[in-house]
């Protein structure tokens, strides 16, 4: 009979590489893995049932990179990925480039080949020459615990980097033979009395702090806001959870306020200062290029917030502020005259502390009507309907947060749709614009949040992450998923037919989603009237099982909603 040790287990009395990795994830506060189990990860698993951290199973690697992304998004917790080495790598990549893209951080734990035969070329299960020079350029890291002493300082160096700086995915990967190496003298997690029954436990792990704006720049920010005639304030997704602060450093400055698509609901709907996510419109652009000051904080200022009609249009001819928590984002892609490196909400915090005493007045109320009215006329007929939905949804289902992927309705409601609060609609059409996001992502979401969470998605991008359902089947969780069937590649068919070019590849073979709903255990409404979606919802959004509700894009109740809607509401 073979000992363990020949078969490479480890011993009964030993603590494993792997066992010791789950106690420390467990200390930085991870509750939450995404994973499918492989021959060279199974052994990440044997510490799991000593821990209160939750497994969730997707039915693909791109699917838990997406949970989560949309996990993290929905409720500002770190979520794990355990992935095998390979296949389950290059399958989580596009999920990976998607969080780098909008800076959204995740712990993606992944195996390697054994020491010896790491980047050896002799042909080995799932080799590849390079993992981890592959993985590198989409996450903000990529690092190899060569033996189990370095465990503690790799995982600390990962979590510290989630609060310092831009954050992202960050990758370490770990030799199937140092995963189950043993790891009884390594450090251990610190552990703090309970003094209710005595029993140790992992006390919570303290995040570095962001950095604090100097007294003298806050002196800068403040001078040059006074001497402004025509500020323009552009929050970002860095802002997020700061509706409170955010408001009151607008009314302030008394400037006309613009938030990227991740810093929706910062400001009310209707708040008289507010300009939405607008700012790639032709009389948001305006107004930028105008304004004589421009302060932008939490802000990449990247063309998928600023300038979605890719036309290179979007300027800023006055002076800019920046304030961000990365030096290097701070002088791209716009030269900053004034750049401050730190953290927004400690920086709104004291600018609001400062100007509390002495308000600016710029009569930025009447300002931001006037282009109100403009953006409104200025809005495509076709964004209406879509719009229409989305804010019956919000205003009936309370904490609703809209999960979306790149499809028609969320580029419509990038634009029009306004959210009560930030981290209540997210997609992917900002930075990479990958397809199949919204489903796995709002998965993450809900399992994060427990709220009612929306997947709004096209039946064209669905096909990408499909096989998800199951795990909300499995999960019992009632999951809407908002489907919008516009016949195949909808948008990219009408930008091939507004350039008349030969609409080849666009017009797919649409499935019967019923089927599929029943065949993956989830249930089925096709949604034709306001009624219908009114009648069924809330009591839906109470079930045990997600629901699929197909929307025709060319409806007539869309277009009955849409002939009442009224933005900025």
């Amino acid at each position: 009979m073979e000992h363990a040790s020949q078969l490479n287990l480890p011993s009964q009395t030993s603590l494993t590489c792997g066992e010791l990795l789950v106690q420390w994830l467990e200390y930085y506060g991870i509750d939450t893995v995404f994973g499918i189990p492989g021959v060279h990860t199974v052994e990440l698993y044997r510490g799991l049932p000593s821990t209160n951290i939750r497994h969730i199973t997707p039915r693909h690697e791109q699917g838990a990179g997406f949970m989560a992304d949309g996990y993290y998004r929905a409720s500002g917790k770190v979520a794990a990925c355990f992935i095998i080495t390979g296949p389950g790598m290059t399958n989580i990549l596009t999920a990976m480039a998607q969080a780098a893209a909008d800076f959204i951080p995740m712990l993606v734990i992944s195996s390697v080949n054994e020491v010896a035969n790491t980047g050896s070329g002799e042909g080995h299960l799932h080799e590849l020459a390079d993992q981890q020079g592959l993985v590198s350029h989409v996450a903000r890291y990529s690092k190899t615990i060569w033996q189990p002493q370095s465990l503690p300082k790799v995982l600390a160096e990962a979590f510290a980097s989630f609060k310092g700086s831009r954050p992202g995915p960050v990758h370490i990967q770990i030799p199937i033979d140092v995963i189950t190496a043993d790891a009884s003298e390594v450090e251990r997690p610190p552990t703090a009395i309970n003094n209710d029954n005595n029993i140790a436990k992992s006390p919570v792990y303290q995040f570095p702090s962001l950095p604090s704006p100097s007294t003298a720049q806050v002196d800068q920010i403040i001078e040059q806001l006074t001497a402004a005639l025509s500020p323009v304030l552009l929050l970002g997704g860095g802002c997020s959870g700061m509706n409170d602060e955010a408001q009151r450093l607008a009314e302030l400055i008394d400037a006309p306020t613009f938030m990227t698509i991740n810093a929706k609901g910062l400001l009310p709907p209707a708040h008289p200062l507010s300009l939405g996510s607008n700012q790639s419109m032709p009389a948001g652009r305006a107004l930028i290029a105008q304004a004589d000051l421009v302060l932008a904080i939490g802000t990449e200022l990247g063309e998928t917030d600023y300038d979605v009609v890719f036309d290179g249009g979007f300027h800023i001819n006055g002076k800019l502020i920046r304030i961000d928590c990365d030096a290097g984002q701070l002088q791209r892609p716009f030269i900053a005259n004034l750049a401050v490196l730190a953290d927004a909400k400690t920086t709104i915090t004291e600018l609001c502390l400062r100007l509390e005493g002495q308000p600016l007045t710029h009569d930025a109320a009447r300002t931001v009507a006037a282009v109100k009215a403009d953006l409104i006329a200025q809005m495509p007929e076709s964004f209406a309907g879509a719009n229409a939905l989305l804010k019956l949804i919000r205003d009936t289902v309370d904490d609703v947060i809209i999960v979306g992927d790149s499809t028609q309705p969320v580029y419509s409601g990038n634009h029009g749709f306004e959210a009560l609060q930030t981290r209540r609609w997210f997609n992917s059409s900002t930075g990479y614009g990958t397809l199949g996001y919204g489903l796995p992502a709002a998965i993450g979401a809900m399992i994060a949040t427990h709220q009612p969470v929306i997947s709004l998605i096209g039946d064209g991008g669905i096909q990408f992450t499909l096989s998800e359902l199951i795990c909300a089947t499995e999960l019992s969780l009632p999951l809407i998923v908002l489907l919008w069937n516009n016949q195949g590649y909808g948008e990219i068919r009408r930008y091939m037919q507004e350039r008349d070019l030969p609409l080849i590849g666009v017009n797919i073979m649409t499935p019967n989603f019923e089927y599929l709903a029943a065949g993956f255990g989830a249930g089925y409404r096709r949604i034709s009237s306001q009624n219908q979606l009114l009648e069924h919802l809330t009591v839906d959004l109470q079930g045990s099982r997600p629901m699929v509700y197909e929307v025709d894009e060319a409806d007539e109740f869309l277009t009955q909603l849409g002939q009442s809607f009224e933005y900025f509401s």
